[in-house]
């Protein structure tokens, strides 16, 4: 389901789909970073998932992350980066939230 949930935001092994969820995060994230979609970050990350259709096979999946996955590894990376927690619109928490169907940790 998980990855169903990445297509109909928006990211398809055809690109981003046009006024969805997907291209307002895209928007969104290359105002925030002054013009561009830094590699890395959600709308990339979830982009590339979608359209491969990798979302619940790296971990990401509709009841969570799943341990020792590549998601896990990320969440982990992600909070000791941050000090010790996943924050709120990063990368992980956002392309788990659109795995399970949510609009992301978005702001």
């Amino acid at each position: 389901m998980s990855d169903q949930n990445v297509h109909n935001a928006g990211f398809t092994s055809s690109g981003i789909t046009g006024g969805s969820l997907a291209s307002s995060m895209m928007s969104h994230e290359a105002r925030s970073s002054g013009g561009g979609v830094p590699s890395g970050g959600p709308t990339s990350t979830l982009q590339g998932m979608g359209a491969k259709g990798t979302t619940h096979s790296s971990g990401f999946t509709s009841s969570g992350i799943a341990g020792g996955s590549k998601a896990s590894s990320m969440m982990s990376n992600e909070a000791t980066s941050h000090g010790g927690g996943v924050p709120r619109g990063g990368t992980t928490s956002t392309v788990q939230s659109i795995s399970m169907g949510g609009k992301g940790g978005r702001r």
